[in-house]
């Protein structure tokens, strides 16, 4: 008797993960309109690949904001043990780095990508490439454009694993959406992305691409210590990211926020060593520790009138963000398929037999290790599903 022949769109985190858990009761084809598999995945790990998050369970289960009840059932059947249990199994030894961070000790993607395709193709799932999903025919087969014409693949299931928008020139660039009825997506929208600010030309010129280390970033009551880069049209970096969503949100709600950066966090304001009176306001700021970029920052904000004491100026620096960096610049993205659109099994309400895994589904999660661990349990999750719905 021959086995199921099981589709999966999209060669990335979520839908590699979801073919292995499915190989052994299914014929598996992964088909992805790019060259290569996993393109995303390649350039996430290019400096140091984060593969999920120690912290406790429920702590990490919050960072994922409104989708969190959504996702708990499979983060929890698929928890960051289980992900590192699976990396180890591969080759790719993991660690905690002193962030809580859990990295493979060989840093990059490329070598457990390799191990894991090895694996797959050891388990028999045929990789597609360069095949764009064109959506479903009359009879519910599915349509990809190659560069042989149009080609029809009829399967028992089907896994979508399209990805979100961000980072388009990799491949997911969310044009699937079109195949979906306008109630089943929410628009996509740039997570984990900087924000545009009105720099002054001296600043953008001379401190454009400089990084500003051990600072501490506050807004609505949140505050994250880390580290920013300065860019020609604004700020981004670790800080910027992790607050990124709320910041997103307000602007959305109000227009333009300020936030404010501690650029000396570990020392509280009265023990700034600033010197004596009768310095310059550059040589101040080099007795209390600031680099030229962050020294910029405060020269930036008393130019333009901001008139704090200057310990309180270096404690709480205001930054007006303007509107968020777009999709191109993200390094993830909010929207997607509803999570009404799909129930707690992911399969599509519309479609029978047909799932949705990985960022293509309406949630974020600041960086960290927790997109792909979002990623790698909605797939786990969504191929036991489709095992559950072979047996049907």
């Amino acid at each position: 008797m021959s086995r199921p022949l099981l589709a999966i769109i999209g060669a990335g985190p979520a839908g590699l993960i979801a073919a292995e858990h499915l190989a052994a009761v299914a014929d598996v084809h992964i088909f992805d309109r790019m060259a290569a598999p996993a393109r995303k995945f390649m350039l996430a790990g290019r400096g140091g690949l984060n593969l999920t998050h120690s912290e406790p369970l429920d702590r990490l289960l919050l960072r994922y904001r409104n989708a969190a009840p959504s996702l708990r059932e499979a983060i929890r059947a698929f928890p960051p043990e289980a992900l590192r249990a699976w990396a180890d199994g591969l080759g790719a030894e993991t660690f905690v780095g002193t962030s809580g961070r859990v990295f493979p000790k060989v840093m990059k993607a490329s070598p457990l990508l390799r191990a894991w395709l090895t694996r797959l193709g050891g388990l028999g799932v045929t990789l597609h490439t360069r095949h764009d999903w064109a959506g479903w025919a009359e009879d519910g087969a599915l349509r990809f454009n190659t560069a042989d014409g149009e080609k029809r693949v009829t399967a028992r299931a089907t896994l979508l694993a399209l990805g979100g928008a961000s980072w388009p020139r990799l491949g997911a660039d969310g044009s699937w959406m079109r195949f979906f009825d306008a109630d089943e997506v929410a628009p996509f929208q740039p997570s984990n992305m900087g924000f545009h600010v009105a720099w002054s030309d001296h600043l953008r010129n001379r401190f454009a691409g400089q990084p500003l280390k051990r600072i501490a970033a506050t807004f609505g009551g949140q505050t994250v210590r880390g580290e920013a880069t300065i860019a020609d049209w604004g700020i981004e970096g670790g800080v910027i990211y992790t607050l990124s969503a709320p910041i997103r949100d307000a602007i959305t709600a109000t227009g333009p926020v300020e936030i404010t950066l501690d650029l000396r966090p570990d020392l509280p304001e009265s023990a700034l060593p600033l010197g004596g009176g009768g310095k310059s306001l550059s040589n101040l700021l080099r007795n209390a520790g600031l680099t030229p970029p962050a020294a910029a920052l405060v020269q930036e904000a008393r130019h333009a009138g901001v008139t704090l004491p200057l310990p309180k100026l270096i404690k709480a620096l205001p930054i007006r963000l303007e509107r968020p960096a777009g999709l191109e610049r993200a390094i993830s993205s909010a929207g997607g398929v509803r999570w009404g659109a799909v129930g707690r099994n992911f399969m599509l309400h519309r479609h029978p037999g047909v799932f949705a895994a990985g960022e293509m589904l309406d949630w974020e999660a600041p960086t960290g290790g927790y997109l792909l661990q979002g990623c790698l349990s909605s797939g786990v999750a969504a191929a036991e599903a489709m095992r559950n719905w072979l047996e049907q």
